[in-house]
């Protein structure tokens, strides 16, 4: 049975949690996904890319004119992964 979930944690290269980005996964993002960035666990995290090394996180309660939180992008080491499987 461990078999069929190892073949499903495989992490698309890019992952948003905006639903409008042509990144978006829900089935992914349904797992409970979480991100590790330069070792240390980010909760703020609203897109990675794994090849290129980066993540956008939140900058504060900031908002751009669309009503959406406003993002940097910051460039080191991305290691996403199940929070499910972390605790068994």
């Amino acid at each position: 049975m461990s078999d069929d979930n190892d073949t499903n944690d495989q992490f698309p290269d890019r992952l948003s949690v905006d639903p409008n980005s042509p990144y978006y996964n829900a089935e992914i993002l349904s797992r409970d996904v979480g991100i590790r960035f330069k070792g240390a666990e980010k909760t703020n995290v609203e897109e990675y890319c794994i090849s290129e090394g980066w993540v956008r996180v939140t900058a504060g309660n900031a908002k751009d004119r669309y009503g959406n939180p406003l993002t940097i992008k910051v460039h080191g080491p991305v290691e996403p992964y199940f929070r499910d499987k972390a605790k068994s």
